[in-house]
């Protein structure tokens, strides 16, 4: 019985897998390919951001659901 519900959930396991090149439209590919070429930044001009800044450097890490 146990190896008989295995093999249906790895059978099921294959039908669900997503697979990009199977299950995306046509063209989502190359939208793959130029997210993979973009980045965030390469660290130039945060100073310039951290010298303008309004925040108190000496305030409590903000932790979620803490009441201070």
């Amino acid at each position: 019985f146990l190896d008989r519900c295995f093999q249906e959930m790895l059978e099921e396991e294959e039908q669900d897998w997503f697979i990009p090149a199977r299950d995306l439209p046509q063209g989502m590919g190359q939208l793959q390919q130029q997210l993979h070429g973009l980045s965030v930044g390469d660290g130039h001009g945060s100073e310039d951001i951290l010298s303008k800044s309004n925040l108190n450097p000496d305030a409590k890490e903000f932790v979620p659901g803490v009441k201070y």
